[in-house]
């Protein structure tokens, strides 16, 4: 895509029908003011917290690039935010300012994640972890209080365990007021042991294995769905803003871009396909989740090789593989007439082997799988099962600039027709958004070039972050400059909800 449309912020907003709601903007923590207020909220122990993976980060960036080679240290990020641009990095940094600029930038309300303070959730010790969420989420709270009609900051949710997620959530929302919850995700644990792994992925040896990492919704250390529940009770839809560099092949010593592109996209679809394969769509069909700054692309490709492996990997379909399904005579009948006599003198023998993997006679190798389908979790009664399981509670968050975003409203190439919930996100404060005015102009570019139309601009930028957010609080756009708008809309979808007789996933 260009720089962006030849309209302003201002004139598109203007001929808008609708308000422009931002589901991911970031602000920038300035050090010197945070760790005050820091150590003035939870002590020298959250300050400790709070400036843990910023050690880490100046511990990588002082390495020369032989050195990382060495050990095989990954490239950390550098030169992440607004400079040239002096008043958007001001902006980012001071909510007051942001709160001023926000007509010009043609955007009604911004939910706003931290930059660095989005690491607090990761941070290896129990108790350091859990009293630095706490403590920063206090901050955000004061920090944004004044400008909630136009801003609203998320806050942290450790996810190490179900239990110091649910303390936090209660927290947050019941004592703090605050209505978005960024959660962990990919979590590293130590195989054979407890806990989060203390190797952070910036600094990791290659050499240091033993890790695996936690999806929450499959094969976790933990039974998540107390979380979920927790969710639904106050009125929370979950959001994951985790990345993958440093993981896997993201782990370039000496290259940044190499280790960034691609890397939320990746953390977002582990998540997103352990949730739905692991049933928590199912067992919770009024949650939605949201996956941030990955895009929407992944989230379309996952949707169609979903619909392709139910297709050829449900529990009927399996049997056009089952060994046991095989006709032994017309085999052996075949190997007499086409084959090496050694292949039918072979299947001729009362426990032939047919698996070339398999050694031990009558043996069909299934893993120790006592149920065969994989999707058994998900219940999928029916095709249009497999659709709705995914597109009504997953949403994706997509930068302006991205030109896969005219994927999430193609019928003509989603399987079953489907149309992926993508939401509108800034990323204003971060690195790739060099001019805050620009962004709107930049994502109405879709509508101008005839990629997606004027109803689906809407979808992105209004009805899918207010379906997101206030299905499961309809109360979360109270007191905000888009307060009568959101409720007409909620009201309407909850009449043609009650008008169709919706029927639940649940059972």
């Amino acid at each position: 895509m260009s720089k962006g449309s030849r309209l302003t912020a201002e004139k598109i907003h203007a001929r808008l029908r609708h308000p422009v709601i931002d589901a991911d903007g970031h602000w920038i923590e300035f050090g010197p003011l945070v760790r005050e207020e820091m150590r003035r909220i939870g002590g020298d122990l959250a300050l400790e917290g709070f400036t843990f993976f910023a050690a880490l980060s100046e511990k990588n960036l002082l390495m020369t690039p032989a050195e990382r080679l060495q050990r095989r240290v990954t490239m950390g990020p550098w030169f992440t935010q607004p400079a040239k641009n002096t008043r958007d990095r001001a902006t980012a940094m001071m909510p007051r300012l942001m709160h001023e600029r926000m007509d010009e930038f043609g955007l009604d309300f911004s939910v706003l994640y931290p930059s660095s303070g989005i690491a607090t959730a990761r941070i290896p010790d129990d108790s350091l972890r859990a009293h630095t969420c706490r403590t920063f989420n206090t901050f955000s709270a004061e920090y944004f209080a004044p400008y909630a009609d136009r801003l609203t900051p998320a806050a942290m949710i450790p996810m190490a365990t179900p239990e110091e997620a649910i303390a936090e959530l209660e927290y947050a929302v019941k004592t703090l007021g605050l209505k978005v919850a960024c959660l962990g995700s990919l979590i590293p644990r130590r195989v054979g042991g407890e806990g989060p792994n203390p190797s952070h992925p910036d600094l990791r040896d290659s050499s240091a294995g033993g890790v695996w990492y936690d999806m929450l919704g499959i094969d976790s250390a933990h039974d998540y769905d107390p979380v979920w529940k927790k969710c639904v009770e106050l009125g929370v839809s979950p959001t994951f803003h985790t990345g993958t560099r440093g993981i896997g092949t993201r782990s370039s010593p000496t290259n940044f871009v190499y280790n960034h592109i691609g890397h939320f996209a990746a953390a977002c679809e582990a998540v997103c396909k352990g949730l739905y394969i692991g049933g928590v769509t199912r067992r919770f069909p009024s949650l939605k989740f949201g996956f941030l700054e990955g895009g929407v692309g992944y989230a379309c490709q996952l949707l169609a090789d979903i619909n392709g492996h139910w297709e050829k990997r449900n529990a009927r379909s399996l049997a056009e593989n089952n060994p046991k399904n095989v006709k032994r005579r017309e085999l052996v009948a075949l190997a007499r007439h086409y084959g090496d006599p050694r292949i039918a003198q072979a299947l001729a023998e009362p426990d032939a082997v047919y698996d070339t993997v398999t050694t031990i006679k009558g043996a069909f190798l299934t893993s120790g799988n006592r149920d065969l389908d994989d999707f058994a979790a998900c219940r999928i009664k029916s095709r249009e099962d497999v659709n709705a399981l995914f597109v009504d509670n997953f949403y994706f968050g997509c930068e302006a600039d991205d030109p896969m975003n005219a994927w999430a409203f193609s019928r003509r190439h989603n399987p079953g027709g489907a149309r992926v919930r993508a939401l509108f996100g800034s990323d204003v404060g971060h690195f790739d958004v060099q001019e805050m005015a620009g962004v709107l102009p930049e994502a109405y570019e879709l509508v101008e070039h005839g990629l997606i139309t004027d109803a689906d601009f809407r979808d992105f930028m209004f009805t899918n972050p207010v379906t997101f957010y206030g299905e499961a609080n309809p109360r979360f756009f109270e007191g905000t400059r888009v307060e009568k708008q959101a409720s007409a809309l909620l009201k309407a979808q909850a009449a043609s909800a009650a008008r169709k007789g919706k029927p639940s996933r649940r059972g």
